[in-house]
């Protein structure tokens, strides 16, 4: 599929590594309306990220922010990814993204991407190639036709 000249391109970005004013810097810089958290649980030691501090300091910002959990890694998933197994995050994952809930959220988000709006996904990892926030993106690229950029914000 091509990508359409009034479609924004979608972005991904992890927080890894970056405080979460950097976080919001970059999504601002690049005018993101829609932040899509992507984490199967948007808990997160690291401060700012946490669903409610998150949501209330992009709604300070104009941008608003969802939680599509079935999305995000089952528990086995995480296991083998913190394990150093990503093979095996990634071969769950996909078996994953087979579900009912799965399916119906990367609808939802299609629908989404495909309104023109600047949406960005979210996710810890800071390379998108060890994250399944990557496959995700992958497949908006397919049913979406759009294009894709990974955002890296300033690391601490």
């Amino acid at each position: 599929m091509s990508q359409s000249t009034a479609t924004a391109p979608l972005f991904t970005i992890g927080y890894e590594q970056a405080t979460s004013a950097a976080v919001l810097d970059e999504l601002a810089g690049v005018g993101i309306g829609l932040l899509v958290d992507v984490r199967a649980v948007a808990a997160s030691r690291r401060p700012g990220f946490s669903k409610r501090q998150l949501g209330a300091a992009l709604d300070e910002r104009g941008i608003r922010y969802l939680h599509l959990r079935a999305l995000g890694t089952p528990t086995e998933g995480r296991v083998a990814a913190r394990s150093g197994r990503p093979a095996d995050m990634f071969r769950i994952y996909e078996a994953h993204l087979a579900t009912p809930g799965a399916g119906e959220e990367l609808d939802a988000l299609a629908l989404l991407v495909q309104s023109g709006q600047r949406v960005c996904l979210l996710c810890y990892e800071r390379d998108p190639a060890h994250c399944h926030r990557r496959r995700v993106a992958e497949l908006m690229q397919e049913r979406a036709g759009v294009a894709v950029e990974h955002l890296f914000a300033r690391q601490v």
